[in-house]
C-alpha cells in the first residue's frame, strides 16, 4: 500500500526528535498513525503545517504518526477538520483509546463497549466508569510498582474515555452499580477530591439509564463480600461475567456459571440500599467531608 510505503519512508519527521518506537507500542497506534500520515500527505501538508493547522507541536504530530504516542479525542477531531478525513480517523479513535488501557482488560473493554446491560458490584472502590479524573489520577499514582508519569496519564485517559459509554444513545446501555459504603469513606486523593467524587457519583445516578445502589455497612455478611463482579449481557442476548482481581481478569460465559453470578447479584440489590435512600447517604457524606 502506498499509505504504508510512505509511513516507512518517513518514520521521523523532518525536525522532529528520532526516537525508536517502543517494543510494547500497540498495534492500533501504528495503524492510525499510518492512516494520519496518508491523510496529511494526500493535504500537501508536511508535519510542522499539520501541527500548526491544529494546534499541536512538530514533536507530538511526529509522535502520532509513528505510533509513539496515541490521538487523543481533541487531536482527532482538528485532525478530521483540517484534513477532510471524512470521519476515518473518528472511526479508529475507539481502538486508540482501548489500547491505552493495561493489556490484560482490553478483552474485556470490548465486551463492555458492545454490551446492552452491565451490572457490577464494588466493594473497595469507585467503579472505574464512574471515577473522576482526579480519582482516577490518584489512584494510578499509589500503583506499586510505580508507574510512569506518560502511563499514568495513558490510563487515565482511557478510564475517562470508557465513560463515554455512560451516554451512549444506539440504545443507550443500561448500567446498575452496587457499591459497598466502605469504598465512598476510603479517602482517595483528599477531602476535596473526595467530595467531588461523591458529588459526581450524584450526578451519574441521576441518568436514566444509570442505578447506583450503596451496600450499608451494617449489613455484615453477605455473598458478594467474595469480591468483585460485572455482568454483561451482549446485543445477542448472552451474558458474560469477568472479575477482576490484582490485574488478574477472568472470564466466564458458560450459562451454568454464569447463571449462579445473576442470581446472586440480584439477591445483593435487594440487600442494599434502593436509589432513593443510597443518593441521600451519598449527600450525607458529601456534606461532611
Amino acid at each position: 500500500m502506498k499509505a504504508v510505503r510512505d509511513a516507512r519512508e518517513t518514520r521521523t519527521g523532518r525536525g522532529a526528535k528520532a526516537k525508536d518506537e517502543g517494543p510494547d507500542a500497540p498495534g492500533e497506534w501504528s495503524a492510525y498513525g499510518v492512516l494520519l500520515q496518508y491523510l496529511r500527505k494526500r493535504a500537501g501538508l508536511n508535519q510542522q503545517q499539520l501541527g500548526d493547522a491544529i494546534g499541536y507541536s512538530l514533536e507530538q504530530v511526529a509522535s502520532v504518526e509513528q505510533g509513539r504516542r496515541p490521538a487523543k479525542a481533541a487531536f482527532t477531531v482538528a485532525a478530521e477538520r483540517a484534513l477532510e478525513a471524512g470521519g476515518v480517523l473518528e472511526a479508529l479513535q475507539g481502538e486508540v483509546d482501548r489500547a491505552k488501557l493495561p493489556k490484560f482488560f482490553r478483552n474485556v473493554a470490548l465486551l463492555e463497549a458492545e454490551a446492552l446491560s452491565r451490572f457490577s458490584y464494588d466493594p473497595l472502590l469507585i467503579p472505574g466508569l464512574l471515577q473522576t479524573e482526579a480519582y482516577a489520577q490518584a489512584l494510578l499514582e499509589a500503583h506499586f510498582p510505580p508507574l510512569d508519569d506518560e502511563t499514568i496519564e495513558q490510563r487515565v485517559t482511557a478510564r475517562l474515555a470508557r465513560q463515554s459509554l455512560l451516554t451512549c444513545k444506539r440504545p443507550p446501555v443500561v448500567f446498575v452499580f452496587v457499591v459497598e459504603e466502605d469504598a465512598l469513606q476510603r479517602l482517595v486523593g483528599n477531602r476535596a477530591v473526595m467530595r467531588q467524587q461523591l458529588e459526581s457519583l450524584l450526578a451519574s445516578s441521576r441518568r436514566r439509564n444509570v442505578e447506583l445502589q450503596i451496600m450499608p455497612t451494617a449489613r455484615g455478611a453477605h455473598s458478594g463480600l467474595n469480591g468483585p463482579m460485572v455482568l454483561l449481557e451482549s446485543k445477542d442476548r448472552r451474558r458474560h461475567v469477568y472479575i477482576d482481581a490484582q490485574g488478574v481478569v477472568t472470564v466466564r460465559s458458560q450459562e451454568d456459571e454464569v447463571s449462579e453470578f445473576w442470581l446472586r447479584y440480584g439477591m445483593l440489590r435487594t440487600q442494599a440500599l434502593n436509589t432513593e435512600e443510597s443518593s441521600r447517604l451519598i449527600e450525607r457524606m458529601a456534606g461532611e467531608l
